[in-house]
């Protein structure tokens, strides 16, 4: 990863830990108005990627990434001058902890060939607590030693 004076994993884990919070609070608004609600996955990622911008900028969105058992795929956010990638998921009833799982083992056995993945950093939303052991799960896929760093981080926790 590129050496700078700030520590990037630092600002992400930062929005990743408040995301929630913002998340409630845009839904606060005054006299009802209009607003976005986190539905699905698109609008993590539309979010998410508004509260990148505040200290990253060349945010790539949607970056075709290298073939992997004959198909290619999209990185939800490609941070190019940090070497960071970060896929997004949101859970919902039928795509819980299980299928979490198996969804994130596969992005990073994709990601490994990634030429500007150093850290593979995967962010899951989890609002209505369909993971009862987010820990687990984060400990499970977490690896500092490899050649590609892997963090995973499920928000919010403490249902």
């Amino acid at each position: 990863m590129k050496k700078t004076d700030r520590d990037d994993v630092l600002l992400i884990d930062t929005i990743f830990d408040k995301f929630h919070l913002v998340a409630k609070q845009i839904r606060q608004r005054y006299s009802d108005r209009d607003t976005l609600d986190i539905k699905d996955e698109y609008d993590v990622q539309d979010l998410l990627h508004s509260l990148l911008r505040i200290f990253f900028e060349d945010i790539r969105p949607e970056e075709w990434n290298p073939s992997y058992a004959g198909s290619s795929t999209r990185s939800d956010f490609l941070l190019k001058n940090e070497n960071i990638v970060i896929e997004v998921k949101k859970t919902r009833a039928n795509l819980k902890a299980k299928q979490i799982g198996e969804q994130l083992i596969i992005d990073i056995a994709k990601y490994k060939s990634h030429p500007n993945c150093q850290l593979l950093y995967c962010f899951v939303y989890d609002p209505e607590g369909y993971i009862s052991n987010p820990n687990g799960i984060e400990n499970d896929l977490n690896d500092e030693k490899g050649k590609m760093k892997i963090k995973v981080k499920i928000v919010p926790k403490g249902h």
